[in-house]
């Protein structure tokens, strides 16, 4: 990637960006030092901090929105995965168990931890919904059929880490949540992979990751992986450099916020 050609597209359309933030050589000291340690993953957020130190910061009860916001979506899956458990759904005695109540236990420390950040900040916790994790009858079988389960799960998990990147930006102006909001982005990231890996010795024809748009389930959950086949990140189409499935499979797309509750709404009461 050329960042020198980035700099000076950035600064054709205004001149004045560098002078409210830093001088032009210092910019490119930063993206440039120690031999380029800033990844290609890595260039979105390093560009929006730029943006966000320049045009303004994000306003403390803005923070707590978007934390209130993740914290409806630990609650679903921190539900989901009590109800699992003890519903007998996962063969008691196996691996499987084991992770399945180790993920259960993530999901409710990250409830715990994001009722105490937004507290902390001043603001108030959103409370519980209740949940149908039949989603209107769509999964009736969720908490009897373990195939079942999992691929609501994987669903879940899906749209997590898609839902945690679309709203990371807002939370620029604060480095240490932002910090723990990415932690948990990484923890939901294993958490779907892991579950992929459990459908996959079942017999799902799923690989780790997503490939293309290709939820591995059905139409029923299509909305958590529509946009996923993108192959062009930061301008540069990367299926010019590796096959379009690997180039879809680099990368999460991120979700709105009005995309992740309309994927997420069938589940609530």
């Amino acid at each position: 990637m050329n960042m020198q050609h980035i700099i000076n597209e950035i600064e054709k359309v205004d001149p004045e960006l560098y002078e409210r933030v830093d001088t032009r050589r210092s910019i490119m000291q930063r993206f440039t030092s120690a031999g380029g340690k800033i990844a290609l993953a890595a260039l979105p957020l390093a560009l929006g901090s730029l943006f966000k130190k320049s045009y303004g910061q994000s306003t403390g009860s803005g923070i707590v929105a978007v934390l209130n916001y993740a914290l409806t979506l630990e609650y679903l899956e921190s539900e989901f995965y009590i109800k699992g458990v003890d519903s007998g759904v996962v063969p008691a005695g196996t691996p499987a168990e084991g992770a399945i109540k180790t993920i259960r236990d993530h999901e409710i420390a990250h409830v715990a931890f994001l009722k105490k950040v937004i507290m902390s900040m001043g603001g108030t916790a959103v409370a519980k919904p209740t949940f149908d994790f039949t989603a209107g009858g769509t999964f009736s079988n969720v908490f009897t059929n373990y195939d079942t389960f999992l691929a609501v799960a994987q669903t879940f998990e899906d749209t997590g880490v898609r839902a945690y990147k679309g709203r990371a930006g807002e939370l620029m102006s604060n480095n240490d949540v932002l910090t723990a909001a990415l932690q948990i982005h990484a923890s939901e990231a294993r958490h779907a992979a892991h579950i992929r890996y459990m459908r996959k010795a079942r017999g799902a024809n799923v690989k780790p990751w997503i490939t293309g748009k290709d939820s591995g389930i059905g139409s029923a959950v299509q909305a958590s992986y529509d946009g996923e086949e993108l192959t062009t990140q930061a301008g540069v189409n990367i299926a010019g450099f590796v096959s379009v499935s690997a180039a879809s499979e680099s990368f999460d797309e991120p979700l709105t916020a009005a995309q992740v509750l309309a994927i997420v709404d069938p589940f609530i009461n």
